[in-house]
């Protein structure tokens, strides 16, 4: 019986806390990178964490990464074609022997009828619940982290982030949270948590206002939330995304401002004896990605 764990999407946001989580632990994971040059941030672990390379529209890279692995935590690109190549590297992993799949979701996946993020994430859901293999899925909702990756040039270089959300509330999580669930579930006897749908978040809906003022503190400059109008947001994403994409991030925008993403849980705590971060805690420990370089 393999105790390796499969991490993929390993260099993402999620996937590199979910990685050190395991690491920590000293357990056998195996992080999934799209090139080992990108998987060089996991070199200060000196033991416990191999590299491979996968490519989920690369089948044999695949079979290659499931080798000899017992249990998955999945995370999957967003691509247009995301449904199918999760769809077909749970067979793989079927074929592989892996015993147990930990699934990446988003909030609201089982809603009727949904936004699009959503209802991709829920066909993957009914597929994996169907495959025969031991499953347990994650519904975050949306990352803290967003903030210092999406948005931190504009707060570094103008003090100010833009969002179409209105005054509405968000109850956004750390992924430091969602990668303390995913290890605790992985470690966990296989049969504790399989069917079951976890929806994780922060401890408290916060605002784009009270996003900002937690950066200023953090980071002792004025910072400050801009809302903007759809129509403005959407010709800003039309020109770095695919119109496909921009549409679902403006459908994800559209519920958080009409208060769908308020909606707290204590899932976090539950699972894993400890809170979940705050969003001024968050904000302390990444000061460095809202600072202008000096």
């Amino acid at each position: 019986m393999s105790h390796t764990i499969l991490v993929t999407g390993a260099t993402g946001t999620v996937g590199t806390e979910a990685v050190l989580a395991l690491a920590n632990r000293g357990l056998t994971v195996r992080a999934g990178v799209h090139s080992l040059i990108k998987g060089d941030r996991f070199s200060h672990i000196t033991s416990g964490v191999q590299l491979v390379e996968m490519d989920f529209h690369k089948p044999a890279t695949l079979r290659v990464a499931l080798t000899g692995v017992g249990r998955v935590f999945m995370i999957t690109p967003v691509t247009d074609d995301q449904v199918a190549i999760s769809k077909q590297f749970i067979d793989i992993a079927k074929e592989a022997g892996v015993r147990q799949i930990v699934r990446l979701s988003v909030a609201g996946a089982d809603a009727e009828p949904g936004i699009q993020f959503g209802r991709w994430h829920r066909e993957v859901e009914k597929y994996l619940e169907q495959s025969g293999l031991a499953y347990c899925i994650l519904r975050p909702g949306g990352f803290m982290q967003n903030f210092a990756e999406q948005y931190g040039h504009s707060i570094r270089h103008e003090g100010k982030f833009y969002l179409p959300l209105g005054d509405s509330k968000v109850a956004y999580i750390d992924v430091r949270d969602i990668a303390a669930v995913a290890a605790t579930i992985l470690t966990a006897d296989i049969n504790q948590h399989h069917g079951q749908a976890y929806t994780l978040t922060g401890p408290a809906a916060v605002s784009g206002q009270e996003v900002a003022q937690a950066i200023s503190k953090a980071c002792g400059r004025a910072v400050e939330y801009v809302d903007v109008p759809e129509a403005a947001a959407r010709q800003a994403m039309a020109q770095q995304l695919p119109p496909w994409l921009t549409n679902a991030l403006l459908e994800l925008h559209a519920i958080s401002r009409a208060g769908y993403a308020a909606h707290t849980t204590s899932t976090v705590q539950e699972l894993t004896g400890h809170a979940p971060h705050t969003i001024e805690q968050f904000a302390h420990d990444n000061q460095h990605c809202f600072l202008p370089a000096s």
